[in-house]
């Protein structure tokens, strides 16, 4: 059998056309109910559209990964040059002919490709935000910049998940990549905060105290790290590793390799030099997000608790308060029922559901002055719930 070249562009002009047909849909959608909108309105309806496709995305993607489905169609950016698994059906049934266990199946190509579907209708989806953001900026009181730059993000995102698949699921890479899905998920959710301020009769961010101010600053950096390591834990397959709670294999300590398992340039399964990865390596890569996850649990907690009390927070502390739990749940699952796959999937959801509020938080909010105090009365209160 022929080897196949890493990168075949051949099909990309129809992968192109498929992703302006699946975007169709929603654009035609927003244009027959908001066409007599104003733009601000518009645009936002239409950015919460396209971060709800990132957000089933970024969930599609979990499940690709965690279904061994990333090397599904060896090439980029179609399979075995064709635009979908139909016209690969010779290369693909000889591939699983030879490996019937392996990397590439019928079931595991589809998995892969209609996460490409879906990443190009994305993609073409902030294509439009981007151009329609740059026609209106004279009505926008909001910077057209931001969408330029996300679209520059998701190409960057697209180049990311063509190394994912030419270089076999390289940790680093795959880790980045789910961290540029979430990068882009709160990209949209400030962008959809920045129209509902712009939008007539929105009375502006809601004021918060300074010092909470800068703690929800520190819990989102909190936030993203967590979740950097838990894709470290996740791309080098080191959920298993401790399968029970809350000690892991028998001790509160175990044995641990750090500068092994936090070796980020290395092949899939290898350390530093070549050879296969420690069991010791796993296991801190694993206990490490474990150890963080009290601290970030902890943290949310309070964050939410503190919001509670803040008028016009409530929602996005109940939010935030729910999400936390679904964490440690989920998280929980995943170690003592032997990574169910619906589990890890909501585990990743629930991470982006995270940054999704605590962006939107963010966005929606400033430092209160000492009008705010004077203003502060209930009867006066202007503040109004973050959309």
């Amino acid at each position: 059998m022929d080897t196949q070249p890493l990168y075949d562009f051949a099909p990309v002009a129809r992968l192109m056309l498929l992703g302006v047909v699946i975007a169709l849909g929603p654009l035609a959608w927003v244009w027959l109910r908001n066409r007599h909108a104003p733009p601000a309105h518009r645009l936002r309806v239409l950015t919460l559209i396209t971060l709800f496709l990132t957000f089933d995305l970024v969930l599609f993607g979990a499940f690709t990964r965690l279904t061994d489905s990333g090397l599904g169609c060896p090439d980029w950016p179609g399979c075995y040059g064709s635009v979908s698994p139909v016209g690969a059906s010779t290369s693909i049934a000889a591939a699983q002919e030879a490996m019937p266990h392996g990397p590439v199946t019928f079931s595991k190509a589809w998995i892969e490709m209609i996460h490409r579907y879906l990443a190009t209708a994305v993609g073409v989806l902030i294509l439009v935000l981007s151009m329609v953001s740059w026609v209106e900026r004279r009505r926008l009181s909001v910077s057209y910049v931001w969408p330029l730059v996300t679209l520059v993000w998701v190409c960057l995102q697209g180049a990311f998940g063509a190394l994912t698949v030419t270089m076999k699921l390289f940790p680093a890479i795959v880790t980045l990549h789910l961290l540029g899905g979430l990068g882009l998920l709160a990209l949209l959710r400030a962008q959809s905060v920045g129209y509902a301020l712009a939008e007539p009769g929105h009375a502006g961010p809601v004021p918060l105290p300074g010092r909470l101010r800068g703690w929800l600053g520190a819990v989102f950096v909190l936030l993203w790290l967590q979740i950097a390591l838990g894709g470290w834990v996740s791309t080098n397959y080191a959920v298993l590793v401790c399968g029970e709670f809350p000690t892991c294999q028998g001790s509160w300590w175990p044995a641990m390799n750090f500068r092994e398992g936090f070796t980020l340039w290395r092949e899939l399964g290898q350390n530093h030099t070549g050879e296969l990865i420690t069991f010791p390596a796993l296991t801190a890569i694993h206990y490490v997000h474990r150890l963080m996850a009290y601290l970030v649990l902890a943290a949310m907690l309070w964050l939410g608790w503190r919001l509670w009390s803040v008028q016009g927070m409530r929602p996005a502390a109940r939010a935030l308060l729910l999400l936390a739990a679904w964490q440690f749940g989920s998280g929980l699952t995943n170690v003592v029922l032997d990574w169910p796959l619906l589990a890890a999937v909501g585990h990743t959801g629930g991470a982006a559901a995270l940054v999704i509020v605590l962006t939107g938080v963010l966005c929606g909010t400033r430092r209160s002055s000492q009008r705010d105090a004077v203003l502060s009365a209930p009867s006066l209160h202007l503040s109004t719930p973050i959309r």
